[in-house]
């Protein structure tokens, strides 16, 4: 009974959450129709830092969004976008820059006009740039640089991947680029065959209808390459007087993103299922009081980063939590219960699956797909966990396992343990 009404909850997720790709003046379009109040368009664009050949300039583009265009003022478009009730928002990864409005359903037009005009007409002035734009890029990096999490996991990616995965998505404290540098880059990025727009509550043949027009003007240049993810792996310290000692414990893969590594991250999670509870893992049940241990699962075209985030208000609590760790992904490397596989294929399977629930994670699942044509529904993604079993769940932990690890300390680096004294 429990199990039929399960299956039938994700094949209800999956039948709502579905979108079909078409291509409308040479850009990509897939939508999706849930029939809500609200609706959402995004405008995602492979200009993620791994492009960039400045660091920091993914970053810049990003800020620049909603700025001056042909057809606005930064002010006018606060102003219109303020009488629909819409909201424009603009954030970037390591592949893709989204431009994002979300506004009353029917408000479609107005607002895919404003996303359109900065990719094909933005005017990326001076002025702006030294007034709005380099405050917001010395804002982000400010941020990040007194987040000990962040700043580990960025520092993770350089050491994983070097190059492309490996770049910043923030600037150097010290940015050697200018709003002509910023402008150079929009345009070798803002192409037709560079953009995908994705919508959701809305209708399919009403969002290409738009896209035709609205992208009419749009460059058909091809747009930057980059070459495939190399995984490197090492250690890095980082002295940091701002908020808790951390380390970051992770392996790199290459390739296409696996479900049975989707599984170790869900396998490792030590999060409980009921709020302000403890789990009951093993790596739970292990954490000292106080620390805390994050899984973390970052999937890319080409590469995924996948490890465990170790925080506590002292460097022993991350040494005594980061050896809980270390043990945890021994033990999947050497095999896990039937019962626990379970566990985990249901966890993960469940992450998918609410992610796509959500607008922001259905945008995220399609978005990584679409620039390559393959197929992106919420049942070819959630089909692929039912073919994970214990000797591939295995093989696949034992092989990160078995490579050089990443691993990054980021608080006292006099106190705060070395990978080998984790046991890596």
């Amino acid at each position: 009974m429990l199990a039929a009404r399960r299956v039938c909850n994700v094949q209800r997720v999956v039948a709502r959450s579905f979108a079909t790709a078409v291509e409308s003046s040479g850009v990509k379009v897939a939508a999706v129709d849930n029939n809500g109040p609200t609706s959402s368009l995004t405008v995602l664009v492979k200009a993620g830092s791994r492009y960039e050949p400045k660091a920091g300039l993914a970053n810049a583009l990003k800020n620049y969004a909603f700025k001056s265009t042909a057809k606005r003022t930064a002010l006018g478009t606060v102003r219109e976008s303020e009488l629909y009730g819409g909201v424009l928002t603009s954030t970037l990864g390591r592949e893709h820059l989204a431009l994002t409005a979300e506004f009353l359903r029917g408000d479609e037009a107005f607002f895919l006009d404003v996303l359109s005009s900065f990719v094909t007409s933005a005017k990326f002035t001076r002025h702006e740039f030294q007034e709005y734009v380099a405050p917001l890029i010395e804002g982000d990096a400010a941020a990040a640089a007194s987040n000990p999490a962040v700043l580990a996991l960025e520092l993770a990616h350089l050491i994983a991947f070097r190059q492309g995965l490996g770049s910043s998505l923030y600037a150097p404290s010290h940015p050697s680029f200018g709003y002509t540098d910023v402008q150079s880059y929009a345009s070798s990025v803002f192409t037709k065959d560079n953009i995908a727009v994705i919508g959701t509550n809305i209708d399919q043949a009403k969002v290409a209808e738009l896209v035709n027009k609205a992208f009419a003007s749009a460059s058909s240049a091809a747009g930057p390459t980059t070459s495939a993810s190399t995984y490197f792996g090492g250690e890095n310290r980082i002295e940091s007087s701002s908020g808790l000692q951390t380390a970051f414990i992770g392996f790199g893969t290459t390739g296409a993103p696996s479900a049975e590594v989707a599984t170790l991250a869900a396998y490792l999670s030590p999060s409980p299922s009921i709020k302000w509870s403890k789990g009951t893992s093993a790596l739970a049940n292990a954490i000292p009081e106080g620390a805390s241990v994050q899984s973390v699962y970052l999937p890319y075209s080409d590469a995924s980063l996948v490890g465990l985030l170790v925080q506590a208000p002292t460097a022993e609590g991350v040494k005594q939590a980061g050896q809980a760790a270390v043990q945890a992904l021994k033990k999947a490397a050497g095999g896990v219960s039937q019962e626990e596989l379970a566990t985990a294929v249901a966890k993960a399977k469940f992450a998918a699956a609410s992610s796509a629930d959500a607008r922001a994670g259905l945008v995220a699942s399609i978005g990584s797909k679409i620039f390559s044509g393959s197929e992106f529904s919420v049942a070819s993604t959630l089909s692929t966990f039912d073919a994970v079993n214990a000797s591939a769940f295995s093989k696949a932990a034992s092989s990160l396992v078995s490579s050089k690890p990443t691993y990054v300390a980021v608080g006292e680096v006099g106190s705060l343990p070395y990978a080998d004294e984790l046991g890596l």
